[in-house]
């Protein structure tokens, strides 16, 4: 099925969109000789900034447009935190499909026909929140449409509601303050949680976890049509693999990594034969690293493949030759020990030392009450979790070359606290 949808998703663009029609007689390709799903790694890959540069106003059309404007039933962005937004348009067909994705996801995860879900993701320009309104109807799921995590907890003693959506952060503060108004997150009638948006540390899932006594579920998706989502087993993240198809490519962006081998998740539409959509991609580089974790049955009866959580390749650093992710010192800063002193919120920049070979981070951390927070043991139990699986970085350490300085701020002191929209919690800030 994937291989006759490939055959038809590739003869639709070179149909339909414009910016394929010229792609496929630039790079001297017969859509005709893309038979089965193997055949992709011959095609150029395309990024966010090809998609860029083909809309207004670098062009005066929009070039990804694969539909007529009859067909199109909405027009969504990105979020931009990495440029211009992209444009996508929608056709009714790509919502469904969308909804399904998100659906299978949240049944996997245990909703049932009855339940009630907050959505903390913003109604808008972006595709997640509406997508999660669809997939609730189809199940016969009830919505509290809030949009925000700063919701009052009226809404919890009121609705009882059984589930919240949000990323982690949205999640965390907002047990914090529910605590603080005297209101336990574990006493309240929400029995799952599920989070997005952004990749996160197990650390951190297993804080949130015990703070509202209930699993927490982990969900990937994007405006490009990506919507992968863990099920009760909590053994990687399911792949609609019908519906997307996902290949994993080495750095080069020339070869399939083997299972098993990180990579870079590398998108293609999938369309049923027969089916349209407004904005078609083939050989999109999200930019994430992720793994093939298994593509045999899971634990929960679906046989579609299963990835880990995704890592923004934007938010990995390298220092000689040694690389880091965001979600590393979120590892560190969320031990156990760590938290009884910290709110766990965090930020991290990178600094050029004063000799050539010379690296430091700098690690801003929040705390409770800062009078009292045991800063020595906070600093040894994040220096221990964040060298533990980086030998390379261990031994620069060790050697004076990476240099960890600590910077410990109360509520509301870290520089992230200033900036509106989402943070980036690890920025580069070396001139070489």
């Amino acid at each position: 099925m994937i291989d006759e949808r490939i055959r038809y998703t590739v003869h639709y663009a070179a149909e339909h969109s414009p910016f394929y029609r010229h792609w496929f007689h630039e790079n001297n390709i017969n859509p005709d000789e893309i038979r089965v799903h193997e055949d992709l790694i011959s095609l150029p890959v395309i990024s966010g900034k090809t998609i860029r540069e083909h809309q207004p106003p670098n062009t005066p059309d929009f070039e990804f447009l694969s539909a007529g404007w009859d067909d199109i039933f909405s027009i969504q962005e990105t979020s931009g935190t990495s440029g211009i937004p992209k444009s996508f348009f929608l056709t009714w067909e790509d919502w469904k499909r969308y909804a399904e994705k998100y659906a299978r996801s949240f049944v996997s995860q245990g909703f049932l026909k009855g339940d009630r879900i907050v959505v903390c993701a913003s109604y808008g320009m972006n595709v997640g929140a509406n997508t999660m309104t669809i997939a609730a109807q189809r199940i016969g799921m009830g919505i509290i449409p809030l949009g925000k995590c700063t919701f009052e907890s009226r809404t919890l003693k009121n609705y009882k509601p059984t589930a919240i959506v949000g990323s982690v952060f949205k999640l965390l503060r907002l047990g914090r303050r529910l605590a603080a108004e005297g209101l336990k997150p574990s006493e309240t009638s929400i029995v799952r949680l599920v989070a997005g948006g952004e990749s996160f540390a197990d650390e951190s899932r297993a804080y949130i976890a015990e703070q509202w006594g209930c699993p927490v579920y982990n969900t990937y998706g994007s405006t490009e049509g990506t919507m992968c989502g863990e099920c009760t087993q909590v053994t990687g993240l399911h792949v609609p693999e019908d519906l997307v198809h996902l290949d994993v490519y080495d750095p080069t962006l020339q070869a399939f990594v083997r299972d098993g081998e990180c990579g870079r998740g590398i998108l293609t539409t999938l369309l049923p034969v027969g089916g349209k959509c407004g904005t078609l991609l083939i050989n999109y580089d999200t930019e994430d690293t992720t793994v093939v974790l298994s593509r045999e049955r899971c634990g929960c009866g679906r046989t579609h493949m299963r990835i880990i959580n995704p890592q923004r390749e934007a938010e990995t650093v390298w220092v000689s030759g040694n690389p880091f992710n965001r979600v590393d010192i979120e590892a560190a800063v969320f031990q156990p020990e760590n938290m009884e002193h910290l709110t766990g919120e965090y930020e991290a920049f990178v600094y050029d030392g004063d000799s050539p070979n010379e690296t430091i981070l700098r690690v801003s951390l929040e705390c409770l009450v800062p009078d009292q927070c045991d800063r020595t043991l906070v600093e040894e139990q994040f220096i221990t979790r964040f060298l533990k699986y980086k030998h390379g970085l261990a031994a620069l350490y060790h050697d004076g070359a990476l240099q960890v300085h600590f910077n410990f701020t109360p509520p509301g002191g870290l520089e992230l606290a200033r900036l509106k929209g989402r943070p980036k919690r690890l920025v580069d800030r070396r001139q070489s």
